[in-house]
């Protein structure tokens, strides 16, 4: 009999359902399934797979309600955070429907030899799949689409705190005409054991993981044993910037944006704030009313804006972090309510916070905003850089010529300038330094499941 596990919602801890507990044993079953499927998926012409992805875009939309029900219900999200998933999931599949029939290659003549250069891009065989549970369902489309896209076939590790919801998005691609061995998914509770036969098995030549810095440091530890292409979009730890004369209305609103959606456990979400000492008192007057307005509770009332952290672990994590930084000196100015519950963390901002703080050190992930203010922007751009991370960053500046020249001295991979939102489908997401390796969206996405060969041809 198939061990399985308890999948729960975070609001209630009622169990929502049982799923099977894989093994490496399954992990292996599900690349035969692949590596046999391979050969007949990367000779399907591009455009019956962009009619299959696109085809899978219009299901997901038309099935929002219950998808964003799935999501809210095993990851805890608001509806309307849940909603707002769903649409940038199924962007996913739109967007490489486009991709997948435009790989374009490139026809030249070799200065040197004269010889004819003919280059062309591949897929790049079957592609191992691992996605957090934070946005289980864009995790899950951001690298299923690309890969079948480029005619590569997958296997697929779903968190085991959510995995309702990509075992929905696999049933999407079945009625959007994907053939059966192309997408297969793996639940368990044993991720180290199932990732690893991934990376064991010579048939694998692809890893593409999201989730901890120090994960992503032992599975590309484990990639070169076999020089796996590899890509990893690890933490982060944003800092967002307000300069003297930056518009604070819209800096507001974009905090509240970049801090607070999905409760703060997005890896790009606003972890450090750097506001001009000009400006702070009103900025933290204008934010901390907006976060003390901020409804908390379960996604079951429409009206929440923010739900339960994933579990009872997590939200001890925060509070604690809230608690160290008070103890050392931080003062909390503005602070929401919430349920009282082990899972919630009420939205809290910290002022009088040291640029050398703790909290200032790793990812917080929750509804938590820590204010250093500063004066001289040198000093601001070093503290901003200050970190192994450099995955996002957000800068608010009334002159777009300021704003351009700092995003330049910024190190990280996306820079939201006066806007609190960087994801999107058509640009390339990815960090520098610690936060990863690889680009996710736009041509580059696609790239990433793709060989490049070129021919050399002497013309006789």
């Amino acid at each position: 009999m198939t061990a399985t596990f308890d999948v729960l919602d975070p609001a209630t801890r009622a169990v929502l359902a049982q799923v099977p507990d894989q093994t490496a044993a399954d992990a292996r079953a599900a690349v035969d399934a692949a590596a046999a499927a391979f050969p007949a998926w990367a000779a399907t012409a591009p455009r019956v797979r962009a009619e299959v992805l696109r085809k899978a875009y219009e299901l997901m939309v038309a099935d929002t309600d219950r998808l964003a029900a799935l999501i809210s219900a095993e990851n805890g999200k608001s509806q309307a955070d849940a909603r707002a998933e769903v649409a940038y999931a199924a962007e996913f599949f739109r967007w490489f429907s486009e991709e997948a029939v435009r790989s374009e290659g490139d026809y030249s003549t070799a200065p040197a030899s004269g010889a004819t250069t003919i280059v062309t891009h591949q897929p790049v065989g079957v592609a191992a799949l691992a996605t957090p549970w934070n946005f289980p369902a864009a995790m899950a489309t951001r690298k299923i689409a690309p890969a079948l896209a480029a005619g590569c076939t997958v296997v697929l590790k779903p968190a085991a705190e959510t995995p309702l919801t990509a075992l929905a998005v696999a049933e999407i691609l079945t009625a959007a005409g994907v053939p059966d061995g192309v997408v297969n998914l793996v639940t368990t509770t044993d991720a180290a054991g199932v990732v690893t036969a991934w990376l064991e098995d010579d048939r694998v030549r692809k890893i593409s993981f999201t989730g901890s810095t120090p994960v992503g440091r032992t599975l590309m530890r484990q990639a070169a044993d076999r020089v796996v292409n590899a890509s990893m979009e690890l933490g982060g730890n944003a800092p967002f910037i307000v300069t003297a004369d930056a518009d604070l209305d819209a800096a507001v609103a974009g905090a509240m944006i970049a801090k607070f959606r999905n409760g703060g456990q997005a890896c790009t979400a606003a972890n450090r704030f750097y506001v001009h000492e000009d400006v702070a008192e009103e900025f933290v007057a204008r934010f901390g009313k907006a976060v003390e307005a901020l409804r908390v509770g379960p996604a079951t009332d429409a009206d929440n804006e923010i739900g339960p952290l994933i579990h009872e672990r997590a939200a001890a994590g925060v509070r604690l972090k809230i608690e160290e930084a008070v103890a050392a000196g931080a003062r909390i100015a503005h602070q929401g309510t919430a349920p009282d519950d082990a899972h919630y963390v009420a939205p809290t901002v910290l002022v009088d916070v040291a640029p050398d703080a703790a909290i200032l050190q790793d990812e917080i992930f929750g509804p938590v905003a820590p204010i250093v203010t500063w004066r001289d922007e040198a000093d601001m751009v070093r503290m901003a850089n200050d970190t192994d991370y450099g995955l996002a960053a957000y800068l608010f500046a009334g002159r777009l010529q300021d704003a351009l020249r700092l995003a330049d001295r910024i190190e990280a991979g996306m820079v939201g300038i006066n806007r609190g939102l960087v994801s999107d489908p058509s640009a390339p997401f990815g960090g520098v330094k610690q936060s990863g390796t690889g680009r996710e969206g736009a041509r580059e996405g696609l790239r990433e499941y793709q060989e490049t060969r070129y021919y050399s041809v002497e013309l006789i």
